[in-house]
């Protein structure tokens, strides 16, 4: 694909889903957690830009909606949420470094080459961006899954989730030029319920075992069944 025989609009979608992308890996290389919402919240613009920008080359007003609900909700309303609840759990200068970290970003290329290769019968498509914002998509997606498997901290895990919508998202937009407003409000509802029953989680956890490192979680869990397993019968 030539990329300079592409229409302008076409180039500024292509180089915003790379950005996100980038922002995928920056995600999954992070640390703290609140550098870690930041860059949530900036692959929620890159996303709600490429909407509109898509939104612009198709004519469809229901893309300014939906990247405007995209905006308030994954840039400004979760990431403020995701603020006062790392506070609340006074997890400020918490750090989640990654176990293997050559290994994790190595993966995560990967991952990318693979999702490139997934998308190649998308080429037949007759829009010309559209392959190469499927494959971005679903480097996201994967990108999203494998850092809720490496990371420990339950809200980093919540991260990736996250990230995951989003690339789904982007992908919805790609191949179809957006999803029906009706399902678009559906699914922001539903992401939105399930932050608020993500804090109320973690803030029942936290406050009963004063942790939220998924190992600790799991180690506790196999002592507790280590215990009733040899507790005698009554």
């Amino acid at each position: 694909m030539n990329f300079s025989a592409l229409p302008l609009l076409d180039q500024a979608v292509l180089v915003l889903s790379a950005m996100a992308l980038f922002s995928a890996f920056a995600l999954l290389a992070q640390s703290r957690l609140l550098s870690a919402i930041h860059v949530f919240a900036w692959q929620g613009a890159l996303v709600a830009a490429v909407a509109a920008l898509t939104g612009a080359a198709s004519g469809d007003v229901n893309l300014y909606i939906s990247a405007a609900i995209t905006f308030v909700l994954k840039v400004l309303l979760i990431p403020w949420m995701l603020h006062r609840l790392v506070r609340r759990l006074a997890l400020e200068r918490q750090a989640d470094p990654l176990p293997y970290p050559a290994l994790t970003l190595l993966a995560g290329a990967a991952i990318v080459v693979f999702a490139d290769w997934v998308a190649a019968p998308v080429a037949q498509f007759e829009h010309s961006a559209t392959r190469n914002v499927i494959a971005i998509s679903l480097a996201i997606v994967l990108l999203g899954m494998l850092t809720m498997v490496v990371r420990r901290q339950a809200l980093a895990q919540v991260l990736g989730f996250m990230a995951i919508e989003n690339g789904l998202f982007l992908a919805a937009v790609a191949s179809t030029h957006g999803m029906p407003l009706v399902v678009e409000l559906g699914v922001a509802f539903d992401v939105l319920v399930a932050m608020v029953l993500f804090g109320v989680f973690f803030l029942q956890i936290k406050d009963s075992i004063d942790t939220l490192d998924i190992d600790r979680l799991s180690q506790l869990a196999s002592s507790v069944e280590q215990d009733e397993d040899t507790e005698p019968p009554r």
